[in-house]
Order: structure tokens, then sequence, then C-alpha cells
């Protein structure tokens, strides 16, 4: 984003309000319930875009949270941004698979915990769930990201990272004695990689989506 006008332009949530009830308290983490405790608002000149400046407060811990927040100048869609932001991960995107998003959930947490053994688990179990409920076929994992990368619907430089993902998994899921540990910056990375992955299978079709159904109601 190359300006802040540009939120809540081609990508974001349905409607031109705030999506409030997908926002978690950044303390307690309860979820929509808050009371607007300040607003302000930045208008574009010649033009009906605004910029949304509020406060809310949370009914059950009194924490708060600022949100920067505009609509769409085309009206439809909108987005915005948090601070402070929750610092656990207890939620994955809506239009993930559920099946994908449990596995990546629990790899955040294992990295957040220093559980590095049980995150690089997880994070191969979320990669070979997306690769499956994409149509991999295989018996085994590297089969199934080499089937991927022959159809072409993985890049070769992410075809690589998915089979740096299955050997830090492998090793922690099949140990031998005397295996040393995985490093913690190496986890990062691989759960790093894990965010662009999914991303790019499902977050990028879903905005791009988003953006011609926009595109078609003008």
């Amino acid at each position: 984003m190359d300006s802040w006008w540009s939120l809540g332009e081609g990508r974001g949530r349905f409607g031109d309000e705030l999506a409030l009830h997908e926002i978690a308290c950044p303390f307690c983490l309860e979820r929509g319930n808050f009371k607007l405790a300040f607003h302000a608002e930045k208008r574009k000149a010649n033009s009906s875009k605004k910029l949304n400046f509020d406060t809310y407060e949370c009914g059950n811990c009194k924490g708060y949270v600022m949100a920067l927040w505009s609509a769409s100048e085309s009206g439809g869609i909108h987005n915005y941004e948090l601070l402070p932001y929750p610092l656990q991960f207890e939620r994955f995107p809506d239009h993930w698979p559920e099946h994908v998003g449990r596995f990546w959930l629990q790899a955040k947490r294992n990295v957040k915990d220093e559980n590095w053994d049980a995150a690089s688990v997880m994070a191969r179990s979320a990669l070979q769930s997306a690769l499956r409920e994409q149509g991999a076929a295989g018996k085994t994992l590297k089969q199934e990201i080499d089937d991927l990368g022959a159809k072409g619907l993985l890049p070769p430089i992410m075809k690589e990272w998915s089979d740096n993902i299955r050997d830090l998994g492998n090793d922690s899921a099949h140990p031998q004695p005397g295996q040393p540990a995985a490093s913690p910056e190496e986890v990062r990375d691989v759960v790093r990689f894990l965010d662009f992955f999914l991303r790019y299978l499902y977050t990028l079709p879903h905005e791009i989506k988003q953006y011609r159904e926009r595109d078609k109601r003008k």
C-alpha cells in the first residue's frame, strides 16, 4: 500500500461499515465487545473517500484498541488496521479451509511458545493438508509437492521451500538417535514461509475474487 488513501480499495472485508464483530481485544481476546470511545475522520479532497480514526473500549477488560479504517470509494468493501493487535494467534482467515487453518494455528502457537519440534511438525501438516485440498496426487508428501509443481500450481521457488518444510517436519516427526534439534531460526523461517504459501494459495485468489465482484458492481 503506497498511500493510506488506498486502505479499503481493491481488497478488504465486505460492507461499508467497520466489521467490529471480527475484531478481538488485544488484551483479553474477547471478540466484538466494544463501545466507541473516540472518533475522528479525514476526508480526501474532491472525493467521498474518508479515513476513520476510532478508539474502542473493550466491554470485558476495559482495554483499548485503535482502528484506522476506510470503505472503498465505490462502496461494498472496507479494510482496517489495528493498534495494538493480539499477540496470540486464535483465528485463521475465514476463506482458508478449516483443516488447513487448524494446523497453521498450532504451528504459530508453538513458535510463540518455543516448541520448535511441534511447530515444524504442524507446519508440515498444514502444508500437506493444503496440497491435498488442491488435488495433489502421490503416496508421499514429496510426490504431492512434485505433482503440483509439475502441474504449474507451485512456482519453482515455492516448490523448493515446500521441500524445506517437508524436510524439517520429517526430522521432527521421525527422529533418529543423536539427531540435533532444529534451530529456532530455521523453524521461524519455515513457518513464515508457510504464511506466504497459504496467502498465495488462498488469500490472493480471495482478494482477486473480491476485486472482480466489486468491479462488476460499478
